[in-house]
Formats: structure tokens, sequence, C-alpha cells
């Protein structure tokens, strides 16, 4: 697995490793699996697609969620796959619940009570993300981290806790298919937060407005509660720079500022709840090699 916080530099350095060593790429990104989200989630283009083979992008529709449980299957299907045909597969993203999912096994969570879930969804519209998360965060910290913000996974959380006092992460998980050695890197803040506001204004000019107003078309940023397509980074920036109430400029620096927070999370994630150490570039690169080369 090689990991590291979004904007770093982990897709090229995957694929200029999995070239050298005719590994192909399974691809650990909740949002690049969305057919049509393209420039917004960077995703890997034709031309780094015929360089390598790569899995799980466009494996879903905008329209629909998509959730851990189905990456975790396609993901061991695509890795059956390719150790099968002789190849080695090298699992590359920044889904830090994904990866640890992968890892770990799936949770061994009850399923979801919608009258529950219901009232948790209410209550995140009226109260806030952040007061949700606050409640869980004096009571289990390390929850709280896990969740890495996201809206969907907190009111899960929150749902489960008051049916049964105890978060996700203290059911346990099934056995894991595979076993896997996690490589993480990152970069001094500075540089890292330049490269995020570069890369988002090269998105803004390769058409990230356009493409957040097509979103639109397909399902309401409004809905509740928010559809999973729209919990991605800066979409709702993207659209409100499409719709003329925000400038590009104005949305890039909101959409570096959203970024630089989601970024540290990661790194708190990769450390805590993955185990690894943080690498220079270099080191990473160093290291992913030696593995694939076993």
């Amino acid at each position: 697995m090689l990991t590291a916080p979004t904007a770093a530099g982990k897709s090229a350095l995957a694929l200029d490793l999995a070239e050298q060593a005719g590994a192909e790429l399974v691809c650990a990104d909740a949002f690049t699996v969305y057919q049509g989200l393209d420039i917004g989630t960077a995703k890997p283009g034709a031309a780094e697609r015929a360089q390598v083979p790569h899995h799980l992008l466009d494996v879903a529709s905008v329209t629909g969620p998509f959730d851990v449980a189905q990456f975790v299957a396609l993901a061991e299907a695509a890795i059956a796959d390719i150790l099968a045909r002789g190849r080695t597969p090298l699992i590359v993203g920044g889904t830090g619940f994904y990866l640890a999912a992968l890892r770990r096994g799936l949770p061994l969570t009850p399923p979801s009570d919608p009258q529950v879930r219901a009232e948790v969804e209410a209550e995140l519209q009226e109260r806030g993300l952040d007061a949700l998360l606050a409640e869980i965060e004096r009571r289990h910290p390390q929850e709280a981290a896990r969740l890495e913000r996201n809206p969907r996974r907190v009111v899960r959380a929150a749902e489960l806790y008051r049916r049964t006092g105890r978060y996700p992460g203290e059911f346990g998980h099934q056995a894991p298919a595979y076993r896997y050695e996690v490589v993480a890197f990152t970069r001094p803040p500075a540089e890292l937060e330049a490269r995020m506001h570069a890369r988002t204004l090269a998105m803004f000019a390769a058409g990230w407005a356009d493409e957040a107003a097509w979103l639109a078309t397909q399902v309401s940023p409004d809905q509740t509660p928010r559809p999973t397509a729209w919990q991605a980074l800066g979409y709702r920036e993207a659209l409100a720079v499409a719709q003329g109430t925000l400038s590009v400029q104005a949305a890039a620096e909101q959409v570096t500022l959203a970024t630089r927070q989601y970024a540290k999370r990661q790194l708190t994630f990769t450390r805590t709840q993955l185990g690894a150490a943080l690498l220079s570039e270099g080191e990473a690169r160093r290291h992913v090699r030696a593995a694939l080369a076993r």
C-alpha cells in the first residue's frame, strides 16, 4: 500500500513504480470510483491508464451511494485477479478508511436502523457536523479521528452509539483476505500547500466548474442527507464558480484551506490507524520498489 496526503504526488509516484515493476494499480479513493468526477478528483486520465492498468476507477454512479463494504469486495476481487495472472498489485490512495478496511478486514458492525439514522441526520442538519463530532471526541478521541470528519460516517457512528453504546471501531473486524505493507510519505507543509493551491487552480482551468454544474444536474447538492458524491472536496465551491457567486481565486483559496485541513487529518489517520511512519518521497520510493521486487 502506498499512501500520502492529497496533492503530495502519490498517484504519479505509484504510476512510475508500477510501470517499472510491471505491477497494476488498485485505487483506494472514495471519489475516483464515481463516473464523471474526473477533474475535481484528479482521477488518472487515459494516458496514465494506458501506461499501467488501474482498477476501481469509474465503478459507481454519482446518483447512488458507495461504501467501504463495496470497496473492499471490489478491491479484493481485483487483487485476486491480478495475482491469478502472475502480476503484482500496488494499492494506492488517500482514503484511509478504505485502506484500513482492506488491512484489518471489514468491521463487524450491525446493520443500520433507518429510524435512528434519520433522527441523527436531522440533528446533523440542525446542530452541524462539529457538534456531533465533539460528542464522539469526548467519549472516544480515536474514533473521532478515524471518522475523518466524513458526515456519513459521523452519522453512522452516532447512530450506532445511541443504539448499542459502542462505536463502529469497537466491534472488531472480519479477517482480511490479504496482508499488506503500508508505505506512507509526505512533503514539508509549505511545499504541500503550494502544490494544493497550484493543483486547485489547474483544476479550475481544466473545467472543474463545468464538472460541478454537471454533477448538480445528476444529484442535488442540497439533498438531505448530502449525497456521497457531493462530499468530495471542493465541488460546492466549484459549483459556486459555475453559478457566478464565487470567483475562481476566492474558490481556490477556500478549497486550498479545506484541502490543507483534510491533509492534516489524513496524516493523523496514517500514523494512528495505519501505524505507518511518514517518510520522504525518496524513502517511500525505495521501500515500495524493494517490496515490488520481492
